[in-house]
């Protein structure tokens, strides 16, 4: 079983695969002179990061459907369920996601409840597991926690007058009998033997079962549906088993428990949960969730109403207000993941993992240690959405969304992880240069408060590079150092290799070399430019650290199977630690830095770029030495004090061509190196990532293509996929170009035309009739907020078709959006107006009914209304009201 996702994904980082228009040979003119936006410095930092893309789906369809007909009162209350037997993983977050930020767009409530029905496998350490995990990826609940476990007595009193209307009996066969009588598709259940007892027999049965009189499995409470349905969910469903355990929470109270399907939907209604998503397993049982509510009579609960919950009803059968309704979505299946907790139980307790926080898990728990960040996943689920089918995402998918929350927010720093000596003979000795490099690139966000926009770093004659920086006889292509070749230390000088010193086993050791100390600025007064750029450390400034090196989990994509085809998929690299390295005195918050910010006083989760390498973050054991330090995957921190980091993610995915080519045992510490910081890593695979090989040979073919993914990157600020992309052509370089001519935020239209110019018919560098200056105009319009998104993308299927001009089609068909606050001002008093019974009981307290103004304000608009003024205008009339 693989982790479960939404909308499926590429290894283009989770962009779909365009239709190539490659033209490798075809030459590309630069930027004319003139106007542009090639021309206004000021141009490259004025625009904020590239949006995330907004995908409507069905579900969020469906809830504005019903927030704009006035279902439920136009109140949206979702709510997460989770069971507390295991740590949340990486699965739990798009439900988490979808369930809080569907109510959060209607202004709605959504609840967390534990679905603590199963005494033997809960406990309260998973509570607060569960509750930590939600609030770090950003999220709030309505009210207090809630649980079924609180509802143990309405839920037996609804169950007792089931039994009274007929509805439910007591079964005396055991677990095999039952199954036995169970038929198949084709053929009915046989009826049990006791299915005809009478009312007072099985009344009597039950409230023996309450009492504790029975032994485990002696009774069962089943509901009297339908033996011969089609659906076998239907074919008088188990609600109650018994069982003498000790619950966390009630106690020994308690010597019957109920089953899923009875406890989830009465305690959505009880709540008063309007709607109620659950993946799509759960298809056939949404008949049986149906059956009970209807089948169920609110006032036999007996329940004290729940604090801010609006559920209840009457004697009636089903008279539920609101009745709540269940609808699924598909699962995703995450590559080289797994989520089945009986799974990763046994990876923790057979040692494969250190514990269900180890970096390697999927687990929210392991993923915040790893140093994926919130953002990051939310982002992710975003980005894949959710679908009716099932489908396979590709974990680049979710590696893409780490790199890119990461890379605007990462401070930088240079590591060396396999450390080769070099001596700088014409380097004075104990002289230390310290050369004043940028924590973070241009475009990134603005620093942390508290951190500097620089460091300095130590330039000395002892320094330390990367072990695979160095060749003694490089291959064709490799422009890293050899003897005799000039490189630049990245932020530092030019150095030229002049010879190598090896031991009596012929290894090398050594390396020795000039430095020319006229380009300490980076570039040579003579204009030579070396080949390559190399990262590199002081030896005697520098800090130990141990990194750890994580990688996936499983050799292949899809581990599934049994306990030993699990353990036969594990990836035996997926850890290597690395006790050798070493960094930058700055990730140690060294005493020269006048007391800026490092990992020891940072706030815990703080990640950095090792430049050429990846992004690493601090592990807890990093503060060994304090009092409470951790042993971690890996083992102990190490006994000297050196700093501990694990590497959350590489700058570029390797995994993949190593995957195909079956190389998947290979872990180099310069594998994530993308073409822009190292410009020696050679061409691809052969056969490997065909359409990012197409798009390589053509900017090799022609250095224009190369300059335009150079500028796309830096300083336009694009994504490298998305740079990718773009440049893979003369066509769609071009077409790029020619769209933000007009100083239109490059960032989204670069976001328009690989995801949704592909999406309506287009590609690249084919958009059909679609001119670039209109799609800018279109973008554009959007921005200025002059139309909705949707109504953009309804759009732009025409213009793919038909060409023409987005601003005119607009004003023409009256598609715009109202963003005048005094029209939107009067159709909000109206509605306000026209509904004081609505009024009256949000000024007692249901303020959930907020949604249900919303809905009846954008059904007046036919939703062309700006919700954020809606809201706000809202919010002022109603307060007026009350």
């Amino acid at each position: 079983m693989s982790g479960d996702f939404r909308r499926g994904g590429s290894s283009d980082g989770g962009f779909h695969r365009p239709r190539e228009v490659l033209s490798g040979a075809a030459s590309l003119a630069p930027p004319p002179d003139g106007p542009g936006p090639y021309r206004d410095p000021a141009f490259f930092f004025r625009f904020p990061p590239m949006p995330q893309r907004e995908r409507p789906d069905f579900i969020r369809q469906i809830v504005a459907e019903d927030v704009l007909s006035g279902r439920h009162g136009g109140r949206v209350l979702t709510r997460f369920p989770p069971e507390p037997n295991g740590f949340l993983h990486v699965g739990h977050a798009s439900a988490i996601c979808l369930d809080f930020e569907v109510a959060r767009e209607h202004g709605g409530r959504t609840t967390l409840r534990m679905d603590d029905t199963n005494p033997t496998t809960e406990d309260p350490s998973y509570v607060e597991a569960i509750a930590r995990d939600i609030r770090w990826l950003g999220f709030e609940w309505d009210g207090e926690i809630r649980y079924a476990s609180d509802y143990f007595g309405a839920l037996y009193r609804m169950a007792v007058r089931m039994i009274e209307d007929g509805f439910a009996y007591v079964d005396s066969l055991s677990e095999e009998e039952i199954r036995a009588h169970r038929g198949s598709v084709r053929e009915p259940s046989r009826p049990s033997p006791y299915r005809e007892r009478s009312i007072e027999e099985n009344l009597d049965l039950f409230r023996r079962m309450r009492d504790g009189e029975f032994a485990d499995g002696e009774h069962v409470l089943r509901a009297r549906i339908d033996l011969a349905s089609s659906n076998m969910k239907l074919r008088d469903p188990l609600m109650y088993r018994i069982r003498h355990a000790h619950h966390y929470r009630t106690g020994d109270a308690w010597p019957i428990y109920p089953f899923y399907d009875w406890a989830h939907g009465q305690s959505d209604a009880i709540e008063g949960i309007t709607h109620s998503f659950c993946t799509l397993e759960f298809q056939d049982n949404r008949a049986l969730y149906d059956w009970f509510i209807e089948h169920t009579r609110p006032a036999s609960a007996r329940i004290a109403r729940v604090p801010g919950a609006e559920g209840g009803g009457g004697e009636a059968l089903g008279s539920w207000d609101p009745r709540p309704r269940q609808y699924e979505f598909a699962r995703r299946n995450l590559d080289y993941t797994i989520v089945s907790k009986r799974k990763l139980l046994l990876l923790v307790e057979e040692g494969h993992v250190s514990g269900w926080d180890d970096p390697r898990m999927p687990t929210l728990a392991g993923m915040r240690r790893r140093g994926i960040s919130p953002d990051a996943i939310r982002a992710f689920c975003r980005q894949v959405g959710i679908g009716k089918a099932d489908n396979r995402v590709e974990i680049a998918t979710l590696e893409w969304a780490v790199r890119e929350a990461l890379n605007r927010r990462a401070p930088r720093a240079l590591a060396v992880l396999r450390p080769l000596e070099v001596v700088i003979e014409n380097c004075p000795e104990g002289e230390v240069d310290w050369i004043e490099a940028p924590y973070f690139p241009r475009g990134a966000d603005a620093p942390p408060e508290g951190w500097p926009e620089t460091r300095k770093v130590p330039f000395a004659r002892v320094l330390y590079i990367e072990r695979d920086d160095f060749a003694e006889e490089p291959a064709k292509g490799f422009r890293r150092l050899a003897p005799g070749r000039e490189v630049r230390l990245r932020h530092g000088y030019f150095i030229t290799c002049r010879r190598v010193e090896k031991d009596d086993a012929g290894e090398i050791v050594r390396l020795h070399c000039t430095y020319d100390p006229a380009t300490r600025s980076g570039s040579a007064p003579d204009g030579r430019r070396p080949a390559g750029t190399i990262h590199w450390v002081s030896a005697t400034e520098s800090v130990p650290l141990e990194v750890r090196l994580y990688d996936r989990l499983f050799r292949v994509s899809d581990p599934a199977g049994g306990a030993e085809g699990l353990r036969e998929s594990l990836n035996p690299d997926s850890l290597q630690v690395l006790t050798g390295a070493r960094g930058e005195p700055s990730l140690a918050g060294d005493p020269s830095r006048a007391g800026e910010p490092g990992p020891v006083g940072d706030p815990p989760g703080t990640a950095w770029q090792f430049e050429r390498l990846g992004y690493f973050v601090p592990d807890r054991a990093t503060r060994a030495g304090t009092a409470g330090a951790t042993a971690d995957a890996g083992g102990e921190a190490p006994a000297g004090g050196a700093l501990v980091f694990n590497r959350t993610v590489t700058l570029r995915d390797a995994w993949s061509r190593r995957a195909k080519s079956g190389d998947t045992h290979a872990t180099d510490a310069g594998e994530a190196r993308t073409p822009a910081a190292d410009e020696s890593a050679g061409p691809p695979v052969p056969g490997i990532d065909s359409a990012r090989e197409a798009r390589d040979a053509a900017r090799r073919a022609d250095p224009a293509l190369r300059a335009a993914f150079d500028r796309f990157r830096d300083p336009l600020g694009l994504p490298e996929e998305v740079a990718d992309l773009l440049s893979g052509s003369a066509e769609s370089v071009r077409y790029y170009e020619r769209a933000i001519g007009g100083v239109v935020d490059p960032a989204a239209v670069a976001t328009w035309l690989v995801h949704e110019v592909r999406g309506a018919g287009g590609s690249e560098g084919d958009a059909g009739a679609l001119k670039p200056e209109a799609l800018a105009e279109l973008v554009e319009l959007v921005l200025e907020r002059s139309i909705s998104r949707a109504v953009a993308k309804s759009l732009l299927a025409r213009l793919v078709e038909e060409g023409g001009s987005p601003r005119e089609i607009v004003q023409r068909e009256g598609l715009g959006r109202i963003g005048d606050a005094e029209q939107i001002r009067e159709i909000v008093h109206d509605v306000v107006a026209a509904h004081p019974a609505e009024v009256a009981r949000y000024a007692a307290g249901q303020t959930g009914l907020a949604g249900f103004f919303v809905g009846q304000v954008m059904r007046a608009t036919h939703g062309r209304a700006d919700p954020a003024i809606v809201r706000e205008l809202l919010e002022e009339s109603l307060n007026d009201a009350t």
